[in-house]
């Protein structure tokens, strides 16, 4: 790794900028938590707005917390900083507004749900993290998400892009085009936020070829700070859950998902941090594909494979 690449690669010892270390080295050498809290929200195509039913890879049960159970969303940020204190030593938190879309209200409603999750510990609570859609923002819940950035916090929008293909977006019911994912991002381009983009690798019918584009799209933007790469896996619950068991259809084994991000990472713009490689369902939930791998696993095979083939983010990035 040449002298450019070291500097550029600013966040820790791996081969690529990932979030953990950049979160230790944005304070202090602290351990900074996401803790994921369920405030209640839909989603404009599970309420009927644009359609019914949700993204065709989604059930959120999937992937929240058992905190969610929790009757209020104060007992379950305080229940998961006091579980993430005992077992991973965490120091500092970030509040996740993570299932559905945390934008899908009024200003006012959500200037209160975000005020009170920042109210339960003001010591410890760094910042927000909101998930929500590219049409589900504005320029006044911008305004009010900067407004937390200038007290100080960290604040990060994360928004799907999912695919760049509209066929696809059609085909997972997303209720969004890819158009509306680029006039989000122009809407941003002046803005204090971080932006976090989330993305999925392996819908059907996509080629390789066509997931490598994703990283000129990932590229373009430089307000985008973060990105989340996931490979396509199915649950119980879902559109594609129900799908899949009549007709299987073709998904990644961890060493095709490898081979993948290998290829995308020499591609990235070396100075977006990577929050995550793969995505992982609750087993219980998950149908396909099951590598048979606890999430650290998973991680140490991807990062092993990095490590020997040389893959360096961004070495080829122009």
């Amino acid at each position: 790794m040449n002298l450019k690449m070291e500097k550029a690669l600013a966040f820790g010892e791996k081969n690529y900028n990932y979030y953990s270390a950049f979160l230790r080295n944005k304070y202090n050498g602290q351990k900074v938590y996401k803790v994921i809290v369920d405030a209640g929200f839909t989603c404009p195509n599970r309420d009927g707005s644009k359609g019914y039913g949700g993204c065709a890879y989604c059930n959120t049960d999937s992937f929240t917390p058992v905190s969610r159970n929790l009757d209020t969303f104060r007992e379950q940020i305080s229940y998961s900083m006091e579980r993430a204190e005992k077992t991973y030593g965490a120091e500092k938190f970030i509040v996740y507004f993570q299932p559905n879309t945390n934008t899908y209200a009024p200003v006012e409603e959500l200037k209160f749900l975000y005020d009170e999750a920042l109210k339960i510990n003001l010591e410890k609570i760094v910042g927000l993290s909101v998930g929500t859609r590219p049409d589900c923002i504005d320029e006044e819940k911008i305004a009010l998400l900067e407004s937390y950035k200038e007290q100080g916090l960290e604040v990060d929008l994360e928004m799907g892009m999912e695919s760049i293909y509209d066929e696809t977006l059609v085909e997972i019911n997303r209720g969004c085009s890819h158009q509306e994912f680029v006039d989000a991002m122009n809407l941003l381009e002046n803005s204090t936020l971080d932006v976090c983009i989330h993305t999925i690798l392996g819908f059907p019918n996509e080629t390789k070829e066509m997931m490598l584009k994703y990283v000129n799209e990932l590229n373009r933007f430089s307000k985008i700070n973060f990105v989340k790469f996931h490979h396509l896996h199915i649950v119980e619950g879902s559109i594609f859950g129900v799908k899949y068991k009549r007709n299987p259809f073709k998904l990644f084994s961890i060493e095709e998902y490898t081979d993948l991000l290998c290829e995308i990472l020499p591609k990235l713009r070396p100075d977006i941090v990577i929050q995550r490689l793969f995505g992982l369902s609750d087993l219980d939930m998950l149908i396909a594909p099951n590598w048979n791998l606890k999430k650290s696993q998973i991680q140490n095979f991807i990062d092993a494979e990095i490590e020997k083939r040389g893959v360096i983010q961004g070495c080829e990035f122009r």
